[in-house]
């Protein structure tokens, strides 16, 4: 049994994707719109314009897949809750990803340093509200 994590941007998926695939490597392992889907979604299902957005898609992120989606509504996403705990090799990864993360709107809610359990953590939520944990080990 494993838990992977679903996130839904509600319209910029597609943008979180890219993002993502700068800011901390993640690879798109398969993508599916929602006008690909072999059946038509029931009327009202998805909201008008939303023919050419991302139905589902898994990133692989390490050895982690997240599993991520426009979902099936135009509001603004919300992202609480949780956190994404990343974790990395070395400071200076820790240092790269944390401000990569951050770029665009980020915001710090614990700045990266040394801690008692770790030589590099730090704490964010990035542009899209999604909680970020930047972690070595």
């Amino acid at each position: 049994m494993k838990v992977e994590p679903y996130l839904f941007f509600n319209g910029r998926c597609e943008e979180a994707m890219a993002f993502y695939k700068q800011a901390i490597g993640a690879e798109v392992t398969i993508q599916m719109r929602m006008n690909e889907a072999p059946d038509p979604p029931p009327p009202g299902a998805i909201p008008e314009g939303f023919e050419n957005k991302i139905m589902h898609a898994n990133l692989r992120i390490g050895d982690t897949m997240l599993m991520v989606s426009d979902g099936n509504s135009n509001m603004q996403p919300t992202f609480n809750g949780f956190t994404l705990s990343l974790s990395v090799a070395d400071a200076a990864e820790a240092e790269r990803t944390f401000n990569a993360l951050q770029q665009g709107g980020g915001k710090v809610t614990m700045p990266l340093g040394k801690t008692f359990w770790s030589p590099a953590f730090g704490m964010l939520e990035d542009r899209f509200g999604v909680g970020w944990m930047v972690i070595v080990p």
